[in-house]
């Protein structure tokens, strides 16, 4: 477990080192402050950082080293930002707070956090064409992913599907499948992906990388609803119940908890064996089983 931590706090320490890179003041944008501010408020907030994660993993795994992947880490970081302060708006899911601090909209104004969130939806994209450790193909192929798995067909898309269902009572097994892939699934699984093409992966092992990454995200989301209902506000962060409040159908209010943690524990295990296909793959099996245990 010690070599688990000390691997995974260096991935956390190196994302927040860099991330303070990317984002900083200077002479050309000072009448941006207050958007830089917002932006910073929420991207600085702390978090698991388990997307940056695990593109670092994948690329080391893989034979690449950590610093090629730095811009495709921070990137998913600056979307998965941009998606939680998107989400808490009061049009969305409507909560207060985030990380145990007041949400960006709270803090910063409705209209500024909307732009907050926009401009770290572009800036990734920016980070990745910019960065000096990948070639143009490597690039290329990133930016394509990445805006695949943020836009219509992902996670995007996926919010769509989440709020429709508000107002549905008939949303089965199937319809959650398919928006936890979305909205959740995609991320993950293009964070394992980016690694392996900063590693130079063949499409077989990027093919498993982006298997094992949906299984991943899937089993996430669906411990998020466990946790909505077992856990609490000072755990979290964040408001508990908001799923009952919201009358979202989730895998707890479809099967119970019993249940839903067996479907969670499969789909872990489906991750597991698609892992496989990774060599030097002790860290991210500890990590997919780590997070399936977690508390918050």
């Amino acid at each position: 477990m010690s070599n688990f931590n000390d691997t995974l706090n260096r991935y956390i320490e190196f994302t927040e080192r860099e991330l303070k890179q990317y984002n900083n003041y200077s002479h050309e944008n000072r009448p941006q402050v207050k958007l830089i501010d917002a932006m910073n408020y929420s991207l600085r907030a702390g978090g698991k950082r388990i997307r940056p994660a695990l593109v670092y993993a994948f690329c080391e795994a893989l034979g690449g080293e950590m610093e090629m992947a730095s811009a495709p880490a921070c990137a998913i970081e600056m979307i998965h930002t941009f998606s939680l302060i998107h989400d808490d708006l009061p049009a969305m899911d409507n909560d207060d707070f985030r990380r145990g601090k007041p949400s960006c909209h709270k803090a910063f104004g409705e209209a500024l956090a909307i732009l907050a969130g926009d401009a770290l939806s572009v800036l990734p994209f920016e980070i990745i064409a910019d960065t000096p450790t990948l070639t143009a193909e490597q690039k290329v192929l990133i930016i394509s992913v990445l805006a695949n798995s943020v836009g219509r067909d992902g996670m995007i898309g996926g919010q769509v599907i989440d709020m429709e269902n508000e107002e549905r009572t008939d949303v089965d097994e199937e319809n959650l499948r398919n928006m936890y892939r979305c909205k959740t699934g995609q991320l993950i699984a293009v964070s394992c992906v980016m690694g392996a093409i900063c590693a130079d992966a063949d499409n077989e092992t990027i093919r498993a990388a982006a298997e094992y990454g949906l299984r991943l995200g899937f089993a996430f989301q669906v411990i998020d609803d466990i946790l909505d209902v077992t856990s609490t506000e000072e755990e979290l962060g964040k408001p508990i119940g908001s799923d009952e409040a919201e009358n979202k159908t989730t895998f707890v209010t479809l099967y119970g908890i019993e249940k839903a943690q067996q479907i969670a524990d499969k789909a872990t295990s489906e991750a597991l064996e698609w892992l496989d296909a990774v060599p030097n793959n002790d860290f991210l099996k500890e990590l997919t089983v780590t997070l399936l245990k977690r508390k918050n």
